[in-house]
C-alpha cells in the first residue's frame, strides 16, 4: 500500500493542474448536475463537506490522529453563525467568524487535553468530547432549541464595499461556498506540504522518534487539532446557512464517523485529494442507491468495507497507482535512468 509520503510533493507551486480541474468543475456543477440527473442543492452539500473533509483529514490523513467526534466543531460553526445572527447582527462576514472562532476555541481547549495522549487513548478522548458537545446541544433548549434546533437561521447578503450579492437562492450560495471551498484547497495544500505538512508525516509515522529528532509532539498534535476544527467551524456556518437552521444531529457520532468512512473510501491516508474524492463518492452514492432501494446505506457500508479490506488506500490510492504506472516501451527505445531523468 503506498503512502502520503510515496507521492511527491510540489512546495513551491500554489496552483496545481488538479487545482484547476477542481475549480472548472466547481464553475460548472450548477449546470452539470441537473444534467446527469441530480439536484443543484447537491453542490452546496458536496462543497461543504469537502472543506469539513479537507480540514479533517490534516488531521486524521496527515498526523494519523483518530478524531472519531469531529463533527462536534461541524456542529458548533453552525450553531455560532445561526446565534450570531439571531443575538448580534445580520451579518455573513461577522458570523462566518464567529463560527470559525468558537469552533477554534473549542478544538484549542479539547486539543490542550487529548495532545498529550495517543492510539486508542486519544480516539477515545475524541469520542468523549464529542459526545459532551453533543449532549450540550441537546439539553441547552434555551439557547440551541434542543432537538428542535435552532431554526429560522437567515442567509445574509454577501457585502463586499458598496456591492451586495443575495444568497438567497442556492445558485449564488453554491458559489459563495465554492470559492470558500478553493481558498481551503489552496491553504491546506499548502500546509500539507510545507515543513509543518512534513512534521505531521512524522509523527503518523512514528511519534516517538519525531519527539527524540526534537519536534515539539505536543503543539504541532495541538496546532493540527484547532486548525481542523477551525475549518470544520467553517463549514458548519454554511451548513447552518444551506439548511437555514442548525441541528444536535450533525455533532452525533454517526455524523463523525461518517466523515471518516468518506476519507477512508477516497483515500486520505495516501493523497491530499482522497478526501474530495469520498465526499464525491459518498454523496453521488447517495442519490443513485438511493434512487434504487432504500436500503442504500447498507450497499455503501458494503462498499466501505470491501474497500477498506480489498483497497486500503482508497480512490486516490488507486487512480495514483494507474497513473504510476508507465507506458510499455517501444521497440528499440532506449531506458533513462532515473537519476538523468530527474
Amino acid at each position: 500500500m503506498i503512502s502520503l509520503s510515496d507521492i511527491p510533493a510540489r512546495p513551491s507551486a500554489w496552483i496545481t493542474p488538479p487545482i484547476i480541474v477542481l475549480a472548472l468543475l466547481l464553475l460548472a456543477a450548477p449546470n452539470l448536475l441537473p444534467a446527469i440527473g441530480l439536484y443543484q442543492y447537491l453542490g452546496i452539500e458536496i462543497a461543504i463537506w469537502i472543506i469539513f473533509a479537507l480540514g479533517f483529514n490534516l488531521l486524521f490523513g496527515y498526523a494519523g490522529l483518530h478524531s472519531f467526534g469531529h463533527g462536534a466543531y461541524l456542529g458548533i460553526g453552525a450553531y455560532a453563525f445561526g446565534l450570531f445572527q439571531h443575538h448580534v447582527a445580520v451579518s455573513l462576514w461577522g458570523g462566518l467568524l464567529a463560527a470559525v472562532l468558537a469552533a477554534g476555541v473549542a478544538g484549542a481547549l479539547v486539543g490542550a487535553f487529548l495532545s498529550h495522549r495517543r492510539g486508542i487513548y486519544y480516539a477515545l478522548l475524541t469520542i468523549g468530547f464529542g459526545q459532551i458537545f453533543w449532549f450540550l446541544a441537546m439539553k441547552l433548549h434555551s439557547v440551541t432549541g434542543g432537538e428542535d434546533g435552532l431554526l429560522g437561521i437567515p442567509r445574509p447578503p454577501l457585502t463586499l464595499g458598496p456591492w451586495q450579492v443575495a444568497l438567497t437562492g442556492n445558485p449564488a450560495l453554491f458559489y459563495f461556498a465554492a470559492v470558500l471551498l478553493m481558498i481551503v484547497v489552496v491553504l491546506c495544500w499548502r500546509l500539507a506540504n510545507s515543513p509543518f505538512g512534513r512534521v505531521l508525516q512524522a509523527i503518523r509515522q512514528n511519534e516517538t522518534r519525531a519527539r527524540f529528532v526534537g519536534y515539539d509532539v505536543w503543539r504541532f498534535k495541538w496546532a493540527v487539532f484547532t486548525l481542523s476544527a477551525m475549518i470544520a467551524g467553517l463549514a458548519g456556518s454554511l451548513l447552518a446557512m444551506a439548511q437555514q437552521s442548525a441541528y444536535p444531529d450533525v455533532m452525533s457520532l454517526h455524523q463523525s464517523g461518517l466523515i471518516v468512512m468518506m476519507v477512508l473510501v477516497g483515500g486520505g491516508l495516501v493523497s491530499f485529494w482522497g478526501p474530495v474524492l469520498g465526499v464525491i463518492f459518498y454523496f453521488v452514492a447517495r442519490d443513485v442507491l438511493g434512487g434504487l432501494t432504500e436500503t442504500w446505506l447498507l450497499w455503501y457500508g458494503l462498499i466501505f468495507m470491501a474497500m477498506v479490506m480489498l483497497r486500503p488506500e482508497g480512490l486516490a490510492g488507486m487512480l495514483h497507482g494507474l497513473l504510476r504506472r508507465s507506458p510499455p516501451r517501444q521497440p528499440g527505445a532506449v531506458a533513462v535512468p532515473a537519476t538523468e531523468a530527474a
